[in-house]
């Protein structure tokens, strides 16, 4: 069963009901010295179930419900805060598997119960590139070297990067135990790794600088050393040398890490290219689609060709055929795409940055 927040409050005879270990918690906030708004919204717990509580400790000095009628509870505290634990360390297994590898007896109900009590549910892992100690290094040292630019420097910077967009999508879930809050949504063991998927698909090449749109290229077969160079040749040069005639000052341009990208053919390119055009390529910190803004340009030539074409995913037909008409909606979509929706993903780097930084390097929500 898939358990979703609920959309509006629930009536009173429904009330949260705190845990030991909630209380626990509010308690210990308490004793920090921070506030009740504070402590609600770091527990996810209504404001007025936090002022109730600590009145009622501060009045009986004890945590402690009065004693009431009813069906005994089938779990201790301790055994609440061993299937809470071990939830939140296997956050990818069903109820019925975690309540085995608690060796508990008791019901998958029972096991369901315990978690919303502490407002753990099942929610949708997050897609993210996957992340090493050392990936999350290396973005933080990026984020540290590039925090001091304004919305007006990143104004300067050719956002590029490939994509493969598919005629039809990949609709498998995984589902993770979680509180509902950031810190967790984004943990690594919640995050879910991207997969290529199957069907008939298009690659493409874009950019993007400021307001401006670049060229999109739909490019056939591997992107290797050499279609990459051509690519950039064709279509980054003519764009990057008609930014500088209408007043760019100091242009950079930004890529992956992918092979293609770093070989040495690629590097001696870009030597050559750099001298004669004037600009720089920013180094790129590992597996960090998160930080690049072109990504949402992506999603969202995925999302308007599901929109505005929602046939894609039945196009009969050979590959080739296929491609074509793919090829077709998403220059359409592409070219459609408003100076308003750039800018303000340019106005999100700053945000950006400092998430990484905020995150020691590891994943944000961006």
């Amino acid at each position: 069963m898939r358990l979703y927040p609920p959309k509006k409050p629930a009536p009173e005879s429904h009330r949260h009901v705190l845990t030991l270990l909630e209380k626990g918690r509010i308690i210990q906030a308490k004793n920090d010295g921070k506030s009740i708004t504070e402590i609600g919204k770091e527990l996810t717990i209504p404001t007025s179930t936090v002022d109730a509580f600590l009145l009622r400790y501060k009045r009986r000095q004890s945590a402690e419900n009065l004693l009431h009628s009813g069906r005994p509870r089938k779990t201790s505290a301790r055994e609440d805060r061993h299937i809470i634990h071990t939830a939140l360390i296997n956050t990818k297994v069903t109820n019925s598997v975690l309540r085995d590898i608690t060796n508990q007896e008791l019901s998958v109900s029972t096991v369901r119960r315990r978690l919303r009590e502490d407002g753990i549910q099942k929610w949708r892992a997050v897609k993210r590139a996957l992340l090493t100690k050392h990936h999350a290094k290396q973005r933080l040292e990026w984020a540290r070297q590039w925090e001091h630019l304004t919305t007006d420097d990143w104004k300067r910077v050719i956002w590029s990067d490939e994509s493969r967009i598919q005629k039809d999508s990949d609709g498998a879930v995984v589902w993770v135990f979680r509180h509902q809050n950031k810190q967790e949504k984004y943990n690594p063991r919640n995050v879910r790794g991207k997969s290529k998927g199957g069907g008939i698909s298009q690659m493409i090449w874009g950019c993007f600088a400021g307001a401006k749109l670049g060229p999109i290229v739909f490019v056939d077969g591997t992107i290797n050393s050499d279609v990459y160079t051509s690519i950039l040749q064709q279509n980054l040069l003519p764009f990057l040398d008609a930014l500088v005639a209408d007043g760019l000052i100091a242009p950079i341009f930004q890529q992956d890490n992918a092979t293609s990208h770093v070989s040495n053919k690629t590097r001696d390119w870009f030597k050559i290219a750099m001298k004669e055009h004037d600009y720089i390529v920013m180094e790129w910190p590992p597996n960090s689609p998160d930080l690049n803004p072109i990504e949402h340009l992506w999603a969202h030539l995925k999302l308007e060709l599901n929109r505005q074409y929602p046939e894609t995913k039945d196009l009969k037909g050979g590959p080739q055929a296929v491609k074509r008409v793919l090829r077709e909606r998403l220059t359409k979509i592409w070219w459609d795409i408003g100076q308003d929706v750039l800018m303000r993903l340019v106005e999100s780097m700053p945000e950006r940055v400092q998430a990484v930084i905020d995150a020691d390097g590891w994943y944000t929500n961006k």
